[in-house]
């Protein structure tokens, strides 16, 4: 599928949104496309709503995605998202990721 294919799933909140985010999560490192949608993506309540797990919501695992793909243009996504966020998830997610700051973050998908 298209990136544009896959961002729609997700906006319409379709039952395998979250495949669909995962997968364009996983063409970020190559994929300048893939990292405006993620990061358009992240700015959507549904997502921000949506639980991986605990506190993780979608829309975290999209940011650290960004974070992971470590191109200056999905950090810089993933900054301007991150600062999208109110401040108490904001505060959430840097304990979460273990930094003091976004741009300490570093994180690792396998």
């Amino acid at each position: 599928m298209s990136n544009a294919e896959l961002a729609r799933m997700v906006e319409a909140e379709h039952p395998y949104r979250g495949k669909a985010l995962f997968e364009l999560c996983d063409r970020l490192p190559h994929d300048d496309d893939a990292v405006g949608k993620v990061a358009m993506l992240t700015r959507l309540t549904s997502l921000r709503r949506a639980r991986l797990f605990d506190r993780v919501s979608l829309a975290w695992s999209a940011i650290i995605a960004l974070l992971a793909a470590e191109t200056a243009n999905a950090r810089g996504e993933a900054y301007a998202a991150f600062r999208a966020l109110d401040p108490d998830e904001q505060r959430d997610m840097l304990d979460y990721l273990e930094v003091t700051a976004i741009e300490e973050a570093h994180p690792r998908i396998a």
